[in-house]
């Protein structure tokens, strides 16, 4: 029985695994800056209520990048 190896290696399209985790935490940080900026300026928060919520959202976006790398 032979196996495809093709599957196991990366391809010219298909991004690293160090690659990977770059975009995953720029993408956390790009939505944590988007929240920030958006509840502290905004919609006039306080500066802990921003960063909380800053913090909770790059948390889930970098989660959900994660998961999407992973398809």
């Amino acid at each position: 029985m032979t196996r495809d190896l093709s599957l196991r290696q990366d391809g010219p399209g298909r991004a690293g695994a160090m690659k990977n985790w770059r975009y995953i935490a720029l993408h956390g940080v790009a939505a944590a800056a988007f929240v920030f900026l958006l509840q502290r300026y905004a919609l006039s928060a306080s500066l802990e209520s921003s960063l909380l919520w800053a913090l909770t959202f790059g948390g889930c976006a970098a989660g959900l990048a994660f998961s999407q790398s992973n398809r």
